[in-house]
């Protein structure tokens, strides 16, 4: 029977739809539109980038921004895109852990653990230090103290999201260098997480840092018990139903299910359970197989999608000259301290100089994570919605010059070394 468009309910439900963002009326046709545009777009400048032997990324980020609000304003963006983004990043976050090698993880993971924390530390006093140097020493304990601290926060955080896809577009993602980069990624949004809690705990009650430290210990012991019981159980599943499709299908759901579980029951990114969820089908003799599968959709419209919705969110209508020179400082003093912690602890570590500088840039990149850090600051009051600029900057500089640096990089590396590492 065909639907009454005159009954109450169906124009309700016509209604919700036909909003988007900020309750703004929309025809839910449009996204087509939008969709086709993002494709098109970050496809064509994903080929130039190459043409210019750079990663494609860089090319469909400058799509975005290009197509977005600062620009030609094609395309503005939307709840419905920010979650077909979101999406893309947990996918190409499930595929490098399908592509981890676990025993190398394994060997990495003490070096990665120093790296993360050297990521953290040093960023952190640097930003503080900028924002004392632009507006004065503060007082210990002033509200001035708690906002150059939390500026140095923001720097803290790392999205390894656009480092992975240029190694993988190398083929450098399961080497030492590729496979630590990734292991200390991981441990950085988790001290990066502690951290925030740590300084919101100053300015808000309802705070407990304590609690932070204990979901997030507990969904590890969650990732491993559970994530033992369902490699198993796949295992199992690969051995008697070989090749199928019913494989993809079903890691694919593990894949969202972590991604979910992560955020909602323990306050971990999501990327980081959809990461877990890859490294525990990793061992699987299909992992190769789901992986391929996996890449189609990524490759065809949510990768896309992901990179370009960072240029989207930027605008650059109200910036004025303190500020843009104040965004110019924080973005120089984000990617120098990012590379000295994270390259110099690799040094310790015993790395060479060459493998230390890959790190540490492959470690300097910034995505939502740092976003979603400085909403949080904004909420609570230790941000003004000023400072969002030199964010988005931020996201902007390093998201485009990471893979150029990183292939730099490893293009100098000898052919033998090389194979050694793909």
């Amino acid at each position: 029977m065909l639907y009454d468009k005159s009954r109450p309910d169906f124009r309700e439900m016509s209604n919700v739809f036909r909003r988007g963002q900020g309750g703004r009326k929309m025809e839910v046709y449009s996204i087509f539109k939008d969709l086709a545009i993002i494709i098109v777009f970050a496809k064509f400048f994903g080929m130039l980038a190459r043409k210019c032997k750079a990663p494609q990324v860089v090319g469909e980020i400058l799509a975005g921004l290009l197509i977005g609000p600062s620009l030609l304003g094609l395309v503005q963006q939307s709840d419905f895109l920010a979650g077909m983004a979101e999406v893309g990043v947990v996918l190409l976050m499930f595929s490098a852990g399908l592509e981890t090698d676990l025993k190398e993880l394994m060997k990495t993971g003490p070096i990665a653990l120093l790296i993360a924390c050297a990521g953290v530390l040093v960023p952190l006093l640097g930003g503080a230090l900028l924002y004392m140097g632009f507006y004065g020493m503060a007082p210990w304990g002033s509200e001035a103290f708690y906002t150059a601290v939390f500026i140095g926060v923001i720097m803290t955080a790392t999205s390894v999201s656009i480092t992975v896809e240029s190694l993988k577009e190398m083929g450098k993602l399961k080497g030492k260098v590729g496979t630590t980069i990734l292991s200390a990624a991981i441990i950085d949004d988790v001290i990066g997480i502690l951290v925030l809690t740590f300084v919101i705990g100053f300015k808000s009650p309802d705070s407990n840092p304590g609690k932070v430290v204990l979901s997030t210990l507990l969904f590890f012991v969650f990732a491993f018990v559970v994530g033992f019981i369902l490699y198993k159980i796949f295992k199992y599943y690969d051995e008697k139903h070989p090749h199928t499709r019913r494989i993809p299908i079903l890691s694919l759901a593990l894949c969202l299910a972590f991604a979910y579980i992560a955020e909602k029951y323990f306050g971990i990114a999501d990327i980081t359970g959809a990461y877990v969820a890859g490294i525990v089908l990793c061992s699987m003799k299909d992992s190769k197989y789901v992986d391929e599968k996996m890449e189609v959709s990524s490759y065809m419209i949510f990768g896309p999608i992901f990179f370009a919705s960072i240029g989207l969110k930027t605008n650059i209508d109200n910036v004025d000259g303190t500020i843009l020179l104040f965004s110019l400082a924080f973005v120089a003093v984000a990617l120098v301290t990012k590379i000295v912690g994270c390259g110099l602890m690799a040094k310790i570590c015993r790395f060479d100089s060459r493998d230390c500088l890959k790190i540490g840039v492959g470690m300097m990149t910034r995505g939502e994570v740092a976003q979603i850090v400085a909403q949080k600051g904004l909420s609570v009051g230790l941000l003004t919605p000023v400072y969002f600029t030199s964010v988005i900057l931020l996201i902007i500089v390093s998201s485009v010059l990471t893979p150029i640096i990183l292939k730099l990089l490893y293009a100098k590396d000898k052919p033998e070394a090389s194979l050694a590492q793909a």
